[in-house]
């Protein structure tokens, strides 16, 4: 176990089609290719000995390694610093606009000194489940072809010589100070030519891609405090994001566990519902109406294809796809030998009734802070609309996915609220006719939250009815403006969220039961709710609090700004990485703490 690197040790390249994970010791441990939800080429990450890899690092023994981004950018210089010399690994994948290609390129480079490399490049096609066939075109052009039922071609050209070893490649080079050694792998297709000069296309797309990457983030609105972080951030949703879909995905990554050795193992690669409303909020504050716009446009897609009410999926492929099929992949043996490793989801299958409640709060800030929604959109959202004001008091499994049977959860009940109310909100903005029966069942909800999920006992709205502890989802009831952020019930029960489930500035979901998730083992802090938490903190006047608790999770974040889903004991990285939901929540946090700091000094000021 002792050969994997923590999750927090990884930094990520892409392209909008996909992300690599790039270690600290220069191996690229896991990427799916050519798309976020393909199968892995190289996934050492889940099973160090079988699951492929593509590492160039120096063979000296005194290594220490540094990590970082290019300022506003998503281009990646690893350095390695010995007594023999200095040098350093651009990573990229090139994008700009309207480009679809399929290249990752490594630049290595000797800053000072005389340093000798060595290369490895393994790819395991099919999740390490297809063998394949290494080509030799010339001592610096190799090809691997998969074999089975979809055949894939990746070619490895570099400037200097290669030589295979079985079906891998390998390479011993050495560099003097200012030497270079360029290293191009890319997806042999049909119809796609390849650059005549890796060094000439190494050098032009590096320029491109951080120029790219420089043009967007200009783009941001945000200019308030914590702005190295937050546009951290908001770059790599944007590599989450599929150029070609508009969607954008809850973590690049399948199978990191929640628990190291634990079950808790998931695929995120794929787009939930739940994710909109925080996704519209946090692009469209910080100015990207174009990424919104897209997002919306594939969100409103789903409303389309979904046919009968009811229908919707909490979670869909980056294309749209709804059968997410789970399956355990038993030939590999886990992060850390945390089995299963799962791809596909079968939560896929659940009843999440808050879905409809975050569809319709994503379209509501859409209409109301980008463009106003078609008339047939709305057709749509009202056949929605009107099967909530049916089933709300149904049970489901709830927002945490729990796989111990159905109840009737508070968050669930609240968003069905929030799916009226941003459905009559949406009707009186465009004078559009209504069913009546949306205010009466908004208020029969209201009634039903404040009477039934109300624990005398505990002074708190507890996590399901009849329940005796509460949940961090619990904490979006002021965010979603279900209350008050003053009212006193609040404040008793936020009082209760931080004597259960605080640790310090840390939050946990709720306590694991395994009768309520029906899987054994714990889990680390989840650091989304840390930020909600913030956020309470601040919107309830405790500002100077809310301040300090979000600088401290800041300092969680890894050495170039990421978060993975969760944290545990010794604020180890757990869950997939890195998690979109994490960042969106930073970004909302920092702008509700900039506006709370804005409206009091200008009340110091009057």
């Amino acid at each position: 176990m002792e050969s994997y690197q923590p999750i927090e040790n990884y930094a990520v390249i892409g392209d909008l089609n996909t992300v690599a994970l790039v270690g600290l010791d220069g191996s690229i441990d896991f990427l799916c290719f050519p798309k976020f939800d393909s199968p892995s080429i190289f996934a050492a990450l889940l099973d160090k000995d079988k699951g492929g890899f593509f590492k160039i690092a120096p063979r000296h023994d005194d290594l220490r390694q540094k990590q970082l981004y290019l300022p506003d950018t998503n281009v990646l210089l690893t350095r390695f610093l010995a007594r023999d010399g200095v040098a350093e690994i651009t990573d990229f994948m090139p994008v700009e606009e309207d480009y679809s290609g399929k290249e990752l390129v490594r630049t290595v480079s000797c800053v000072r000194g005389s340093l000798t490399f060595s290369l490895q490049c393994r790819p395991r096609f099919d999740y390490a489940r297809a063998a394949h066939r290494l080509a030799r075109h010339s001592e610096r052009d190799f090809s691997f072809t998969s074999e089975g039922s979809n055949p894939m071609t990746l070619r490895l050209r570099s400037t200097v010589p290669m030589e295979h070893h079985g079906q891998d490649v390998e390479a011993s080079f050495t560099l003097k100070t200012g030497e270079k050694a360029i290293f191009m792998l890319e997806l042999v297709s049909e119809g796609m030519d390849s650059p005549e000069s890796i060094e000439d296309f190494a050098n032009e797309s590096l320029y491109d891609t951080i120029n790219y990457w420089k043009d967007w983030i200009a783009k941001s609105h945000y200019r308030g405090r914590w702005m190295e972080i937050v546009n951290r951030s908001a770059l790599v949703l944007k590599l989450m994001t599929s150029r070609k879909n508009g969607s954008v995905v809850a973590a690049p990554t399948f199978g990191l566990p929640e628990e190291i050795g634990g079950i808790r193992n998931w695929d995120y690669r794929y787009t939930w519902i739940r994710d909109a409303s925080f996704t519209i909020y946090a692009l469209l504050k910080l100015g990207y109406r174009k990424e919104a716009r897209e997002f919306m446009n594939w969100v409103e897609q789903q409303c389309r294809d979904i046919g009968e009410a009811g229908n919707l999926s909490l979670m869909y492929g980056i294309d749209g796809r709804k059968d997410l099929f789970e399956m355990e992949l038993d030939h590999l043996s886990g992060y850390k030998e945390s089995r299963p490793v799962r791809i596909g989801n079968g939560a896929y299958k659940q009843v999440q009734l808050d879905i409809y409640g975050e569809l319709l709060d994503a379209i509501y800030l859409f209409d109301k802070h980008a463009e106003p929604i078609s008339y047939d959109f709305w057709q749509n959202i009202t056949r929605q609309v009107n099967w909530v004001s049916k089933h709300w008091q149904s049970e489901d499994e709830g927002i945490w996915e729990v796989r111990g049977g159905k109840k009737e959860f508070l968050y669930s009940r609240m968003m069905c609220w929030v799916a009226l109310d941003r459905g009559i909100k949406i009707a009186e903005a465009h004078s559009y006719p209504t069913n009546p029966v949306w205010r009466e069942q908004r208020d029969a909800i209201f009634h039903s939250i404040h009477n039934e999920f109300w624990n005398e006992k505990l002074q708190a709205f507890v996590q399901y009815k009849g329940a005796e502890t509460v949940d961090a989802a619990t904490l979006l009831m002021p965010l979603i403006r279900f209350i008050g952020p003053t009212d006193p019930r609040w404040l008793s029960t936020l009082k209760c969220i931080e004597d259960e489930l605080v640790s310090d500035s840390l939050v946990y979901r709720y306590r694991t039961d395994e009768r309520l998730d029906g899987l054994k083992g714990g889990e680390g802090t989840f650091s989304m709710c840390t930020f909600w938490y913030v956020e309470c903190l601040s919107r309830a006047g405790q500002l100077n609090k809310a301040r300090l608790f979000f600088e401290k999770m800041l300092g969680y974040a890894n050495h170039v700004g990421l978060y993975a889903e969760m944290l545990g004991f010794q604020g180890e990285h757990l869950g997939n990485f890195p998690q979109a939901f994490t960042h969106l929540g930073l970004i909302t946090a920092a702008l509700s703490l900039d506006h709370q700091f804005a409206d009091q000094r200008n009340k110091e000021q009057n």
